[in-house]
């Protein structure tokens, strides 16, 4: 039986199109174009016993996220991105006693908060009765601080919107559901 045939049928499945992107250094990202949810991958140690290997789990190691940003004239992004990481302590040396670094605290505090929000359709039935989008999915990407810039290329055939494609890291991140379960919540 399909599932939009079972009593259910007033649920959307969540679809890859409803979200929105908020960085506290550039607000609501409405001009992400794209970006990923967090992942993660449990290592894995590994066990010789006689003609036998058991595998036990291990880390939980939280993977790069990606955010593909297009790059408007107002606000711009490739010079807010800029920004962010010169105010984190990036510079081109001016002398040889420039000793001046990136530093784990100054690039978290002056990205801020990286969250994404997956909707519902918004759709009557699809939020405790009420008409308009829910959050149904909200990820907050804990310690974020940006690992890559990549400027989209240019090229006069091409008739694609500049885009600005930022890497982030993270500790962990803490996902809420619509139900309020918090799941991965830090101390």
């Amino acid at each position: 039986m399909a599932f939009w045939s079972t009593p259910l049928a007033n649920k959307d499945p969540k679809r890859a199109f409803r979200f929105q992107l908020t960085i506290t250094a550039l607000g609501l990202v409405w001009y992400a174009k794209t970006v990923d949810r967090p992942s993660y991958t449990i290592e894995s140690a590994e066990h010789k016993y006689l003609n036998h290997t058991f595998y036990y789990p291990g880390h939980v190691s939280w993977q790069e996220v990606t955010a593909t940003l297009v790059d408007p004239t107002e606000p711009d992004v490739a010079k807010m991105v800029n920004k962010i990481i010169e105010l984190s302590g990036y510079g081109p040396p001016v002398s040889e006693g420039d000793l001046t670094t990136l530093g784990k605290s100054s690039m978290v505090g002056n990205l801020g908060d990286v969250i994404i929000r997956m909707y519902d359709s918004g759709a009557p039935g699809s939020g405790e009765g009420e008409v308009g989008a829910t959050p149904i999915e909200t990820w907050t990407l804990k310690s974020a601080w940006i690992s890559g810039v990549t400027h989209s290329g240019l090229d006069y055939s091409s008739e694609d919107l500049s885009t600005v494609e930022v890497k982030l890291k993270y500790d962990w991140a803490e996902l809420k559901t619509a139900d309020d379960t918090e799941i991965f919540a830090g101390p």
